[in-house]
């Protein structure tokens, strides 16, 4: 019997990368972008691990990891392009056989009532199961002019960040906190 069988697995929707040494997935609905934003990200260095389809593991160290399958090994579909094939384009360096999944970025078109009322201080931020273990995820916006690669580079640091134990949501409401406690003494 398997290893693979004592495991739970899922497969999901979305592009898994390396950015920055996180497992990233992409998800979001069809057509909002996804394959778009990993071909920069891509450009920019970092890993594609898989597009569309990508299967997870949960392991026995409490990550779960995400591959390819092997038919889909090295390509990414891109609308109006068709299949790229990121390796013979990129080089070696640009494929990554595995990775453990650290972070789910919900690349979603928001209503303006949604937009309006977004929690600006805390930002989207949830966290899902896979496989039955927790992994954050946050929402970006999609708009006009939005720089979506730089936005998911900036919620990867800011994950590096909180797994060291730092919040910039806390530490800004600390110090309102503590201006405010100042200024009434």
């Amino acid at each position: 019997m398997s290893i693979k069988a004592h495991m739970q697995s899922t497969t999901l929707h979305g592009v898994f990368l390396e950015v920055l040494g996180l497992g990233v997935l992409l998800t979001g609905t069809s057509g909002v972008g996804k394959s778009e934003l990993a071909l920069v990200l891509i450009n920019r260095g970092h890993k594609l691990i898989a597009d569309d389809s990508v299967d997870f593991i949960s392991r026995s160290d409490g990550t779960v990891l995400g591959y390819c399958h092997p038919i889909l090994q090295d390509f990414l579909e891109v609308r109006g392009l068709g299949p790229l094939n990121v390796r013979a384009m990129f080089g070696d360096s640009a494929i990554k056989a595995n990775q453990a999944l650290n972070l789910i970025v919900n690349i979603r078109q928001l209503t303006d009532e949604e937009l309006i009322n977004m929690d600006r201080v805390h930002g989207m931020h949830i966290e899902r199961e896979i496989v039955n273990l927790k992994i954050p995820e946050v929402t970006i916006p999609v708009s006009p002019g939005r720089n979506l690669a730089i936005l998911v580079e900036g919620a990867v640091r800011n994950q590096l960040l909180r797994l060291a134990g730092y919040n910039a949501s806390e530490e800004l409401c600390n110090r309102q906190q503590t201006y405010m406690n100042e200024t009434l003494t």
